[in-house]
């Protein structure tokens, strides 16, 4: 209210979405069943319920169940945001050149399906369609282990015993400095994040630890060769993010940019998340 950003406020959830076409639901995954049931009995025939969470098999098995007949249930992401949170973190370019991803569940409304999607557009989103699994193997990889090595890597610089926590600040170089911005998001929506989609975050984990062996024989053993062609590949992933429009090339060194157009994406984030 403080914001503008909304015109009513209320104390309960049921309140919230009476007489509602499109319920959206933006709090962490791991309270969206419990919401679902408490706005069940209010939501009007006909309504669109979506949700912006980075995990979509959990959503579906935790919200699905609660849907009254009548209701449209279209799971959804927008892979925008920051690692900010709270209304202020907010922006009106913050869905421009982005991705949403729909992940209609089976016996879904075309018309409904079709409503939301131009919605997302309207924002300056781009939507695709996936199915609930398929996201939650490609959101592991792109956005959810990222986000847990962010974590363990800022958490051992801090634990190393030979190296004071103000020279680690003090001495930040680009890497460290653009891991800390990842661990810097929400602790308690990547907590539930990472339990709703624990089978698919291990098995990348699992591909991830035996290319980090790999890379650690090779630095053992001299070799140069197996480096170079494994940084020359990744660095056309990177190339290739930046020909898609899902970043820019202009470096930024932590400073904030005067364009929202060079505002860092975090897939989840939405982002996000």
């Amino acid at each position: 209210m403080r914001l503008g950003l909304v015109d009513a406020v209320f104390e309960e959830a049921a309140e919230a979405v009476e007489g509602a076409d499109l319920v959206i639901l933006c709090t962490p995954v791991g309270t969206l069943g419990a919401i679902a049931e408490a706005i069940a009995p209010a939501l009007a025939p006909g309504a669109i319920l979506t949700d912006v969470g980075s995990v979509k098999e959990a959503v579906v098995r935790d919200v699905a169940p609660h849907v009254p007949r009548g209701v449209h249930f279209i799971p959804g992401h927008p892979v925008a945001g920051t690692e900010e949170t709270g209304p202020e973190a907010g922006f009106a370019e913050l869905f421009e050149g982005r991705w949403c991803v729909l992940t209609p569940i089976e016996g879904t409304d075309a018309a409904a399906l079709a409503k939301l999607e131009a919605f997302w557009q309207a924002l300056g989103s781009h939507v695709a369609r996936m199915t609930p699994a398929h996201h939650d193997r490609v959101l592991a990889i792109t956005s959810h282990v990222p986000h847990l090595i962010a974590y363990t890597i800022v958490g051992t610089a801090a634990d190393l015993e030979e190296v004071s926590k103000s020279e680690v600040i003090t001495y930040s170089a680009g890497g460290f400095r653009d891991f800390t911005r990842i661990a810097a998001s929400d602790p308690v929506m990547w907590r539930d994040i990472f339990l709703a989609n624990r089978e698919a975050v291990l098995e990348m984990l699992g591909r991830f630890t035996e290319d980090l062996t790999a890379l650690q024989r090779a630095i053992r053993w001299g070799d140069g060769a197996m480096l170079e062609s494994f940084f020359a590949r990744t660095r056309n992933i990177r190339r290739g993010i930046i020909a898609a429009g899902q970043e820019t090339p202009a470096p930024d060194f932590g400073r904030p940019h005067g364009s929202a157009e060079l505002r860092p994406a975090d897939e989840e984030g939405a982002e996000e998340g």
